[in-house]
């Protein structure tokens, strides 16, 4: 009972994340349909903008939403690796949870070469690996700050 709660409670919200990035990867979050929702209101903030700017944010946007999809799941995914434990930090486990991090980002810009309204761009590889990354850094900072570890 006690390893069933351990799976529920560290591994069960990585796999929800992961069901959750995966679902915008497909062409109903493409960026022609989320734009649709954000240039509109970029242009009400910003009505003087022109489209290269109302694009531009857009853009933006998008990979901010990149960069927080991939931070949550890294620190998700070391959550789950650190468990429950009083340990002090382990950079092992801040490297796998990066590697499994960055194999995830590599499958879901894959996955998105089979949607025909997404590409696959290894750029988005290195910017959700970067996301990961620094979440981690983060993670460890605030820990030393903290004196956890």
């Amino acid at each position: 009972m006690q390893r069933i709660r351990f799976l529920v409670r560290y591994w069960l919200p990585v796999l929800l994340w992961m069901g959750v990035i995966f679902s915008a990867s497909s062409d109903s979050h493409s960026a022609a349909h989320s734009s649709r929702i954000i240039a509109p209101v970029v242009r009400w903030l910003w009505p003087d903008l022109s489209e290269e700017g109302v694009y531009g944010v857009v853009l933006l946007v998008r990979k901010c939403g990149h960069v927080a999809e991939y931070a949550l799941l890294a620190l998700l995914l070391w959550r789950g690796l650190h468990g429950r434990a009083k340990r002090p930090w382990r950079w092992s486990e801040a490297g796998l949870a990066l590697g499994l991090t960055a194999l995830y980002a590599a499958s879901d810009e894959f996955h998105q070469t089979f949607v025909p309204s997404r590409q696959g761009s290894p750029w988005d590889v290195l910017l959700d690996t970067s996301s990961a990354a620094l979440a981690l850094l983060c993670l460890w900072g605030i820990g030393r700050w903290r004196k956890r570890w």
